[in-house]
């Protein structure tokens, strides 16, 4: 029993020697301490002779410290051991080339690529040694070489990021178009890595280039392949009508057999606000889909389009629209969403909130599933606001949140909780929703919950009445109604009342969101100065000036100043959520190439 222990006792403290040099090891080498890095792997790999990390690792110690005699006498006697793998003749070669010794390095090189000649299936081992040196030449020409003797084996991704590497974008280019071609990897993958060298410029040489491979695949082969990456090039470009031909052909040649993917165009420019673009793709829809559903869904979206700027004669045509697509389609569940547009129309558009809940509440009679019955609900709950009959809305929204407790539907719902609340003046109950919303997976959710927490926490220390807080919410829903000009004289009233106090800069930023409605940019912009002059350092700072650069951008074209007020985001708001967008715009009107 006591020898047994004994052995125990040894093996265990042999155990806790070798985690504790390996340890030790790692810890020196990334301090870059490499003499004492060496001692231990020197020992690791007397210990563990086949553990080829610890033998690289020890390479890389002797050649830190340019002990180059060191490194190619360790790597000589491991190949003088017979049979080694051939990735070490370009650890060797590279200890070479270190020393400039240029032949010798090429002449462990070419040993490493001989053993493709014996195996094939070295290629990818041979390959990235070379890759892991930088050798680039070599390492294409071991993955050639494989592929020529074993046309099993596809190095085209590998030999793809190599030719990145050396700027060759054609080849590069080809080698992915390639992968496309063999079905090996995922279009998103593979287009992902594209990507990373175009830009939105259709002018941008290597746009250019892409194209012009595309264009002669096309004309070799008929594989709509290369049509459906005409059209992804042309929607990187923004170039939706001719995105839109190489669509259309695409849907003749494969006989009509999907209009998915001129829906899911479609809806990219009209996301884009290239508004012609998308009114032409819907009109060849309603024209040429067999399907009754698709349709329906074009001709809404073109009903949407119609809306952006409508007159009363405009939105008298589109009632009646509306009233025909009923009669046609009907109370079903397959039209939902005609039902809930309808709804809306009558409600924001018209005024008519009464008939709009009527539909509404009679489609929730059909037989609905779980997220049609939330979808319909939503809207109802919406429009009850509209109505500020606060109550039955709330009713509506928590039976959603309960239904779809882990669904973004389910989030939003709460969200709208807490935002009736608040219309209602019951802050308290509005809190306790934001809180738990907080930790939304949707950003945008979280985000406006935040800003909503804490407009209502920050005006309600100073004033125990909320006297201001109230108006802000009145005014907040006078915009939801659509009643623009009241709110504004609403928050007007805010900002003559209550002047220094913390809703003030709240106040200027919905103000100047409306006037931006009513096309008032001055009178925004005015505002958004306010802000970051007053209360630069507060946390609606960076929201003014995104929406003041986003008003120079859009609306009166002074591209230097927008730039000015994108670049104080990017660097005095690192953690803004308009960060991204910022940083983005401000590289476009820079003119850089943004992917």
């Amino acid at each position: 029993m006591r020898i047994l222990f004994f052995f125990f006792f040894v093996f265990s403290a042999a155990l806790v020697a070798h985690a504790q040099d390996d340890f030790l090891a790692q810890q020196y080498y990334s301090d870059g301490e490499f003499s004492k890095a060496q001692v231990f792997y020197e020992r690791l790999v007397a210990q563990n002779p086949r553990r080829s990390d610890y033998a690289e690792n020890l390479v890389r110690c002797y050649q830190q410290q340019e002990k180059y005699a060191e490194a190619e006498e360790f790597l000589s006697e491991r190949i003088a051991n017979g049979n080694p793998y051939p990735t070490i003749f370009i650890d060797l070669g590279y200890n070479y080339r270190l020393q400039q010794k240029m032949e010798e390095a090429e002449e462990y090189y070419k040993k490493a690529l001989a053993s493709i000649e014996k195996n094939p299936n070295y290629g990818y081992g041979v390959g990235i040694g070379f890759q892991r040196y930088a050798v680039l030449d070599y390492a294409l020409r071991a993955y050639e070489r494989a592929m020529e003797l074993n046309p099993q084996l596809d190095y085209n991704f590998q030999m793809a990021q190599i030719y990145g590497e050396q700027g060759n974008v054609e080849k590069m280019f080809t080698s992915y178009l390639q992968l496309l071609r063999s079905g090996r990897y995922s279009k998103a993958n593979v287009l992902g890595k594209v990507n990373d060298f175009i830009s939105e410029d259709p002018a941008y040489i290597n746009n250019n280039i892409l194209k012009k491979i595309l264009i002669q695949k096309a004309q070799k082969s008929p594989d709509i392949l290369w049509n459906e990456l005409l059209s992804w090039l042309f929607v990187q470009q923004k170039q939706y009508g001719s995105a839109f031909n190489q669509e259309k052909g695409i849907y003749r040649r494969t006989e009509g057999a999907t209009m998915e993917r001129i829906e899911n165009l479609g809806s990219i420019a009209l996301d884009d606000n290239a508004i012609s673009e998308a009114q032409e793709i819907y009109k060849y829809i309603l024209k040429n889909s067999p399907d009754s559903i698709i349709r329906l869904n074009a001709q809404l979206n073109l009903i949407d389009i119609d809306l952006r700027n409508a007159d009363d004669k405009k939105l008298s045509e589109l009632n009646t629209l509306f009233q025909e697509l009923i009669t046609t389609y009907g109370y079903k569940t397959q039209s939902l969403q005609l039902q809930v547009a309808y709804a809306n129309f009558l409600t924001f558009r018209r005024g008519e909130s009464e008939t709009a809940i009527t539909i509404l509440k009679k489609s929730l009679q059909l037989p609905l599933a779980k997220y049609g019955e939330a979808y319909l609900k939503m809207a109802l709950a919406d429009i009850l606001v509209f109505d500020q009959k606060f109550n039955e809305a709330l009713i509506y929204f928590s039976q959603i949140q309960k239904s779809l407790k882990n669904d973004v539907l389910g989030q939003d719902a709460r969200f709208k909780i807490a935002q009736t609340s608040f219309y209602k003046g019951d802050f308290e109950w509005a809190l306790i929703q934001l809180k738990v919303l907080r930790g939304s997976t949707s950003q945008l959710i979280a985000n406006d919950a935040m800003q909503l927490s804490l407009l209502i926490s920050d005006n309600s220390l100073e004033d125990s009445t909320q006297t201001a807080l109230k108006k802000y919410a009145k005014a907040d829903l006078l915009a939801y109604q659509n009643k623009t000009k009241e709110a504004i004289s609403t928050l007007e009233g805010i900002l003559q009342n209550h002047k220094g106090e913390k809703i003030e800069d709240e106040a200027l930023l919905r103000q100047g969101q409306l006037l931006e409605k009513e096309g008032d940019y001055e009178g925004a912009n005015f505002n958004y100065l306010k802000i970051i002059e007053f209360y630069g350092d507060d946390i609606l700072a960076d929201d003014a000036h995104f929406s003041m650069a986003e008003v120079f951008r859009k609306q009166l074209n002074k591209p230097q100043k927008a730039m000015y007020h994108y670049e104080r985001i990017l660097y005095n708001y690192q953690d803004s959520y308009f960060f991204p967008q910022a940083r983005k715009n401000f590289r476009l009107l820079r003119g850089d190439s943004i992917n």
